[in-house]
């Protein structure tokens, strides 16, 4: 098995179906690498402007609530950015020699600093679409982060 970040693994488990970042929210396969393999293959394949246009669909964005949901997926796009920036500088790192378990441990608390400053924005920005949205519609939220969790995300 790898010791830090040569093949990631997604560390979404409260990031419901924003999916935030597609395949990019990862964790160090170190740790609680069997808990998210099923997960992270189903996201994989998904790019994040993807699973943004999926999202947009399955929550029936209406023409008025577009300027919330590019807020909404202005955070997932900058935290799918800020992930692959850790990413590449992981694999740098891994390319440069020798990773101590010290260097795994700081790889994993980078990388879920990151996750939980990500979920910050993302709840901010998605809080604001939500609660601006009619109830039915919220149901329809609902169901979807719930079905979504059901794929194997939830801790």
């Amino acid at each position: 098995m790898s010791r830090a970040i040569q093949n990631p693994v997604l560390i979404m488990a409260a990031m419901g179906a924003l999916g935030l970042a597609g395949s990019s929210f990862a964790a160090p396969t170190t740790m609680h690498h069997h808990h998210h393999v099923s997960s992270y293959a189903r996201m994989k394949a998904e790019t994040i402007d993807e699973r943004i246009a999926t999202l947009h669909a399955e929550l029936m964005i209406t023409p008025d609530e577009e300027t919330n949901w590019r807020a909404v997926a202005d955070t997932m796009r900058a935290n799918d950015m800020a992930m692959q920036k850790l990413l590449a500088d992981n694999k740098a790192t891994n390319a440069q020699g020798r990773v101590t378990a010290v260097d795994d441990l700081k790889t994993y608390e980078s990388f879920n600093r990151a996750h939980v400053e990500g979920l910050k924005d993302l709840i901010a920005s998605f809080g604001t679409l939500y609660d601006a949205m009619p109830d039915g519609q919220k149901q329809v939220a609902d169901h979807v982060f719930h079905d979504f969790n059901r794929g194997g995300l939830r801790a």
